[in-house]
């Protein structure tokens, strides 16, 4: 029986062994999991914060780009307008012209003619 104990003491050994070295292993798996579930937390909170600002420069960008719009829409009427008071300016001018021209010609002493 001494045979049978010795081996039976060795097994039980060897089992307490390999049961501490998979507790071992579980310890350091929890140790890892902890870590990553720690991470996962932190890059959670960056996402939230991120998406937050993501947000706010959306919104300031559309009212940027709506107030954009605004100026060129202003910019392209008033140099549609200009271009149409130039346009009457010149005429206005032609017209100021041909009439200065005619009212000299009225207004000049007639010459005798011979």
């Amino acid at each position: 029986m001494t045979q049978q104990a010795a081996a039976l003491q060795t097994y039980n050994n060897e089992l307490v062994k390999c049961i501490e070295e998979l507790c071992s292993k579980r310890e350091e798996l929890n140790r890892q999991i902890k870590q990553e579930e720690e991470e996962k937390d932190r890059l959670q909170h960056d996402i939230r914060i991120l998406s937050e600002k993501l947000s706010r420069v959306n919104e300031s960008l559309a009212q940027r780009l709506a107030a954009r719009a605004t100026f060129d829409r202003t910019i392209a009427e008033t140099e549609a307008a200009y271009a149409k008071i130039l346009e009457s300016s010149q005429s206005l001018l032609s017209v100021l012209k041909q009439e200065a021209g005619n009212l000299s010609k009225a207004t000049e002493p007639r010459r005798k003619e011979h």
